[in-house]
């Protein structure tokens, strides 16, 4: 079952429990869906890859949210945040572990030739498809820039 058929029986789902969060955070991102597909021109449905790309951006958003908040102490603000990004979290592919990011990080290196940080672009160029969804962009692209100055100071 693709992305968009689970999101369709999450809000049945939700919409017969009476959950009203979950309804209100799926329905958003559903609304979402279609704005990208609105923005693409297109009359077919998204491809699970630009789905997955709309649900990181959702995800995106509440964590620069829930930041936001607990800065302006509104913790009641960014308690509710926080719940719907674990809602959201369910449509993620799974998150990898720090250890499986430096083994790509190893991999994308030797697969450019990488040599240094003039290299970055060509580094997450190769790795952000691999990795699309499972891994924070911002800490992908700290952990390749300490690869690389450690590649120059080796």
């Amino acid at each position: 079952m693709g992305l968009q058929a689970d999101l369709d029986a999450a809000l049945r789902e939700a919409l017969k429990a009476g959950k009203s969060e979950r309804v209100s955070v799926i329905r958003l991102l559903l609304a979402a869906i279609k704005n990208r597909q609105i923005d693409k021109g297109r009359s077919q449905p998204l491809t699970d890859a630009e789905l997955l790309e709309v649900v990181v951006t959702a995800s995106k958003q509440r964590r620069e949210a829930i930041e936001l908040y607990k800065q302006g102490g509104r913790q009641e603000l960014a308690d509710k945040e926080t719940r719907e990004l674990a809602i959201l979290a369910e449509f993620l592919p799974a998150q990898v572990t720090a250890e499986e990011v430096e083994a790509k990080i190893t991999e994308a290196v030797r697969a450019t030739g990488a040599t240094g940080p003039k290299d970055m672009g060509k580094l997450m160029k190769w790795l952000m498809p691999q990795l699309a969804g499972r891994v924070d962009g911002a800490q992908l692209s700290e952990r390749v820039k300490a690869r690389l100055n450690q590649l120059t100071a080796a």
